[in-house]
């Protein structure tokens, strides 16, 4: 997962943009532990199934850096550069939505991104979410775009 935070293509829409390099990566990862823990989801590494190897992350998140949208538990992924385009992000969300639906009982998600990132709104759509507003990162100043699907639009 370093070698995926550590790609600029990668980070250049999360968060400030910044990469991460193994330590920050190390405490994210003790994070989303923490997570799965305190509220019974979390994220998911996405690996290939043939060889095994890990190409990224999906899974479910508490966006407490926008107070707007809570209370809400949104969706979130990140693959390696070398795997975008090849639909291993749609298959993994998918996943992801019939476990926060299903699995967890959860009647509504949510997925935040930056305005402009078409790879994401195209994930969302696929997934058939809505898109239901634009806002502002609170810390960062850019804008942002929110899709959101309830349990009653949810096609597994």
């Amino acid at each position: 997962m370093a070698e995926i935070n550590a790609d600029p293509r990668v980070m250049r829409l999360v968060d400030d943009g910044s990469t991460r390099d193994l330590d920050a990566t190390a405490e994210d990862v003790e994070r989303w532990e923490e997570e799965w823990d305190e509220e019974g989801f979390g994220l998911f590494a996405v690996e290939l199934l043939g060889s095994g190897e890990l190409i990224g992350f999906t899974g479910l998140y508490v966006p407490d850096f926008l107070p707007e949208v809570l209370p809400a538990v949104a969706i979130s992924w990140r693959l390696g550069s070398q795997f975008w385009g090849q639909g291993y992000a749609s298959e993994a969300a998918q996943a992801t939505l019939e476990f926060a639906l299903q699995d967890r009982g959860l009647d509504r998600v949510i997925s935040i991104s930056r305005l402009g990132d078409t790879a994401s709104a195209n994930i969302a759509d696929k997934l058939g979410m809505e898109q239901e507003r634009e806002t502002t990162h609170p810390v960062h100043g850019f804008p942002l775009v929110v899709h959101s699907i309830d349990l009653t639009e949810f096609e597994a």
